[in-house]
């Protein structure tokens, strides 16, 4: 089973342009609402694909009953941790025309000391029966920066973590190291404080990362190649090119969901990732972020290049 733990979900509005102009008013040509964030996306894609899968989520507000209703259409294990604050909302815009995406980002409300320790108490029941944890996400300003590394210690499974800056480094500075951390490009040079200009700089701060305790580092970089470091090897895996992108928000994510979904069906890493690579392919082929396909995903697996360096 996984257990998929975060704090920052969103209720998710998309609008889809022909055509999008800064400054003037726009009619969208369709528009969608969505349950989305790291956390539900990863737990949505996980589910998806089938994997058994326990999402342990924060919620609050007039957006809980949407919430609900839509995770229990897609027949979604979530744990509700009831929030005083409401959920925050974030937009995507999507340009066709350009092919651009924006981002409206709301930033994630404060939890209060009872809520966190709620959440805590029920990450702790889920992870007690959970083969990999998959901890996805920003914290919201209020929130310790140990906070992961507080889930970490009780999480006996396989770990993917999926963060960046303070709370990455206090998680790999206790006992309890993660089988694989996933920044992107832009969170690792944020975290290493090094800006990444070549494959060199990367894989040093990726290996940077490896030292301070994590088994494998993968850093992947939009359309661009996934690398993958331990302290002994250097993977680079290259995703196939793709005719129309619909949507590229939650891929991501989706990356963490199938790597969750391979290593829990006893694959060894590099075949995960490359399942995970597959998954975060499918996303950017749907309009509503994490809404992907098995059959599809193991589909695009074999078209994904696996090289040392």
């Amino acid at each position: 089973m996984i257990v998929v733990a975060g704090l920052t979900p969103a209720w998710q509005q998309i609008l889809r342009f022909d055509s999008f102009r800064l400054g003037e008013v726009n009619r969208a040509a369709e528009a969608q609402w969505c349950a989305s964030g790291k956390v539900l996306n990863v737990g949505i894609a996980a589910t998806l694909l089938g994997s058994p899968c326990r999402t342990i989520c924060p919620v609050g507000g007039p957006a809980r009953a949407a919430f609900e209703r839509e995770c229990g259409e897609l027949n979604m294990a979530v744990d509700w941790i009831a929030a005083s604050e409401p959920t925050r909302v974030c937009t995507t815009l999507l340009d066709d025309a350009t092919a651009e995406t924006t981002e409206l980002v709301e930033n994630a409300r404060p939890l209060n000391a009872a809520e966190l320790r709620a959440y805590v108490e029920a990450y702790g029941r889920a992870a007690a029966q959970a083969d990999v944890a998959v901890l996805t996400g920003s914290l919201p300003a209020n929130v310790p920066t140990d906070f992961y590394r507080e889930l970490a210690a009780l999480t006996p499974g396989r770990m993917i973590v999926d963060a960046r800056g303070p709370e990455l480094l206090s998680l790999l500075d206790g006992a309890r190291k993660p089988t694989i951390v996933k920044p992107n490009r832009e969170e690792l040079a944020k975290t290493s404080g090094t800006p990444l200009d070549d494959d060199e700089s990367l894989v040093a701060a990726m290996r940077s990362l490896n030292a301070r305790g994590a088994e494998w580092v993968v850093v992947s970089g939009g359309p661009q190649a996934v690398w993958a470091t331990t302290r002994d090897e250097v993977r680079r895996l290259t995703p196939p090119r793709v005719e129309r992108v619909v949507n590229p928000i939650g891929c991501g994510d989706c990356l963490a969901a199938g790597i969750a979904d391979a290593l829990d069906r006893g694959c060894e890493v590099v075949e995960a990732l490359r399942f995970g690579i597959a998954a975060a392919v499918d996303n950017l082929t749907t309009l509503v972020p994490a809404r992907i396909d098995r059959s599809r995903a193991a589909r695009w697996a074999p078209t994904i290049g696996v090289e040392r360096w």
